[in-house]
């Protein structure tokens, strides 16, 4: 209850009134439940002919009468009246019709308090989800190499759809059901204390049994949860490497892979299923049990001449402890549903509550402009803590310079550019941008000055135009018209159907390889940013989009300052300095003919390639 309780503490603040008016709703169909119920004793008396006393009618606030004494004379001098004036038949049509309208109230309240309680419900899940997304964005890139897409989907998903199934849903209950069990229960004790606490002493029982058979939903609910999340991450890949399951002739494989996933998760949901299904029919035996002991206790009492509750007053009362146990029995139903909510309300919380590791200072200073030059100094990096990716980098990239990084695969040539954005932070040393350390600026201001074009050029379910436009605020159709042309991918813009208004599918699947890449380098080039990132931007390229891109990107480098990480050596020969990396280090650094000179590490990638 202490976690469902933090949970509203959390997200239910923005949604008050809400909650304010659901209670005062629920209170008053409570109160219209008792007038109703209250006509029961009348009516039966009326009936069975079982009230023979004479009734004369007593002053409301007359000392030495107590209020139950009050209420139950006068209410019966009241409906003797009406039988001495009307006639017995007449009269119980009269209550009868007094009936239905205190019910036609009482259901109208309690229908009004669950549509308030809709938007309220609807809005915390609107807001978790929100959340969700926003705290994906802002979480570095490196928490993400540690998940799964698939898993944190199906957090967005499956868990936050099981969160509003489960405790919001629960929510209306849980306000509801304590102003119902308040109401009835201090009627139940103006009927007759005596029955009530024999009630007491006998109700703990059933909450005991309840909380046995509920204890474990929780973890179970946590292990289903998962295996759903590790089918997700099936399905993703899947979605992914279609080409490459087609091309080895591996469906088979991966249709058993995902059948004994879905499997596992069939037999974990079939035993909250069956645990969860306990909670109707043992909270149903248990208060059977409850009205039947109350029963034998009270009639007993009555069959005595001992009691001081009437037969119709008995009647009611049984009435009473009945719409008891429903509340009770919603609690129990809750006691059954927020386990499974909280189990995904706890997978949600590893992203909502997870520590970003790229944190921006309090008194960050604003930077605008770039003027001078990039230093790395003394630069090391480790993803986790043991082992160092890069070690003692010292790097001066002067402005409207281009540097190239080359090396193996896993020498740290993108880790290294990464470093500058502050997609991670360094371990030791220290990155700076006019003399400025990257820590100590502004994550906006920092990463507005630095354009990329990467290796895989990625690109969004949307047209040229908003792909070319992506992140630049109030850019015109000529100023991405002008960027496209730059970037050699205006022709094959306007040779679609609907030119700059058309859908380029998902990740540019519509696209060649170049065309994407050269849609990316037009973004790079309506950003306009003073700082340039290639990683590998021509490497999965044929030769005549390499052509292409190639020019492009000549266009883009122009009076800007480039760090450009390159696998093909022909494209960076004119860069003022190449920086050979080996295992995190860099080895050598020069221009190409000096490298070329040396003879060394760099020579030996020249001539592979060459070869």
């Amino acid at each position: 209850m202490k976690e469902f309780l933090r949970i509203l503490r959390r997200f239910v603040p923005p949604y008050k009134s809400y909650v304010i008016w659901a209670s005062v709703l629920n209170l008053l169909s409570a109160v219209l439940n008792i007038f109703s119920f209250s006509l029961i004793a009348p009516i039966l008396s009326i009936l069975f002919e079982a009230e023979k006393a004479v009734y004369t009618f007593i002053p409301w606030g007359t000392e030495g009468v107590s209020v139950k004494d009050l209420i139950y004379n006068n209410a019966y001098y009241y409906v003797t009246d009406l039988i001495n004036t009307y006639g017995a038949s007449s009269t119980l049509m009269i209550l009868g019709m007094f009936l239905a309208v205190m019910t036609l109230f009482k259901t109208s309240c309690y229908f009004a308090s669950s549509a308030v309680m809709i938007p309220l419900r609807t809005g915390i899940v609107r807001d978790i989800r929100v959340s969700l997304y926003n705290k994906v964005l802002a979480l570095p890139i490196g928490f993400f190499s540690e998940e799964r897409k698939g898993d944190i989907i199906t957090r967005m998903s499956g868990d936050v759809s099981e969160v509003e199934n489960s405790v919001t849903s629960s929510l209306d209950m849980l306000l509801k059901n304590p102003i119902l069990i308040v109401v009835y229960f201090s009627t139940l004790l103006f009927i007759s204390w005596e029955l009530t606490l024999f009630t007491i002493v006998v109700l703990p029982f059933m909450g005991w049994l309840m909380g046995i058979i509920g204890r474990k939903l929780k973890r179970q609910s946590l292990d289903a949860q998962e295996k759903w999340s590790n089918s997700m991450s099936q399905m993703e890949e899947t979605l992914g490497g279609l080409r490459i399951i087609k091309a080895f002739v591996a469906e088979g494989k991966m249709s058993k892979r995902f059948l004994d996933s879905s499997n596992d998760y069939r037999n974990a949901i079939n035993r909250v299923a069956i645990r969860q299904s306990l909670a109707h029919p043992v909270s149903e035996f248990l208060g059977t049990i409850l009205i039947v002991v109350v029963l034998w206790f009270g009639g007993t009492l009555i069959l005595s001449n001992h009691s001081s509750i009437s037969a119709p007053s008995f009647m009611v009362y049984i009435a009473m402890l009945y719409s008891l146990i429903n509340p009770l029995k919603e609690f129990s139903k809750a006691g059954y549903s927020i386990p499974k909510g909280l189990a995904s309300m706890e997978r949600i919380d590893k992203i909502l509550l997870a520590e970003s590791s790229i944190v921006e200072k309090e008194n960050a200073e604003s930077l605008t402009d770039f003027n001078q030059k990039i230093d790395f100094k003394n630069v090391f990096f480790s993803y986790d803590g043991t082992r160092d990716v890069l070690k003692d980098i010292e790097l001066t990239v002067k402005k409207g310079q281009t540097i190239a990084l080359v090396g193996q695969s896993g020498s740290g040539k993108s880790t290294l550019v990464d470093l500058l954005p502050r997609y991670h932070d360094v371990t030791k040393g220290a990155i700076c941008i006019d003399d400025k350390d990257v820590r100590d600026l502004k994550i906006h201001d920092l990463r507005s000055l630095i354009g990329n074009v990467n290796q895989d050029a990625i690109l969004f379910n949307d047209t040229f135009f908003n792909n070319i436009a992506f992140g630049v605020e109030s850019a015109t159709m000529e100023q991405v018209i002008e960027a496209a042309k730059i970037a050699n991918a205006h022709e094959f813009i306007i040779e679609t159907e609907g030119g700059y208004e058309s859908n380029i599918g998902d990740r540019g699947s519509k696209l060649s390889g170049g065309q994407r890449q050269r849609i990316s380098i037009a973004r790079a080039i309506l950003k306009n940013p003073p700082i340039l990132i290639l990683d590998e931007a021509t490497s999965a390229l044929d030769t005549e989009s390499e052509r292409s891109v190639q020019e492009a990107l000549e266009h883009l480098m122009k009076s800007r300052t480039t760090i450009a990480i390159a696998h093909r050596l022909s494209t960076i020969k004119n860069a003022d300095e190449i920086c050979v990396l080996y295992e995190g280090v860099i080895v050598e650094r020069g221009k190409h003919d000096q490298l070329i000179a040396k003879n060394g590490y760099y020579k030996r990638l020249h001539d592979m390639q060459s070869l």
